[in-house]
């Protein structure tokens, strides 16, 4: 099993910055090939905000190019993410999601982020 677990999320005004961090424990940590995060607003899905792939590339939604940027600490089985320039509409919670070698998806319970205007 994979457990995950979010921080960093809070209250900030726009254009102001926030460091997610997303902890990856449990006894088959070994096997995930791709991390990464997803965000879900009021009334809407679920989205890819970025995401390490099992090709060890990244990837970021359109809205938040130029803007946040995915790490992560192997070592500390850490994945961040640094979000700068923040608008009232990336107010969501954030989710951390992992995905195994064997195609198992897990999720994080979640950091809500609230950008006012």
């Amino acid at each position: 099993q994979v457990q995950l677990v979010e921080s960093g999320g809070g209250l900030v005004q726009a254009g102001g910055s926030l460091r997610l961090s997303c902890a990856a424990s449990g006894s088959i940590i070994f096997s995930i090939n791709a991390m990464g995060w997803y965000r879900q607003a009021p009334g809407k899905q679920r989205e890819l905000v970025a995401s390490f792939t099992s090709g060890g590339s990244t990837d970021y939604a359109d809205p938040v190019k130029g803007r946040f940027t995915i790490s992560r600490d192997n070592a500390k089985n850490t994945v961040y993410l640094q979000m700068n320039s923040l608008k009232p509409e990336d107010t969501a919670v954030y989710y951390c999601n992992a995905i195994t070698t064997m195609k198992r998806s897990y999720w994080g319970q979640g950091t809500q982020v609230t950008v006012s205007s």
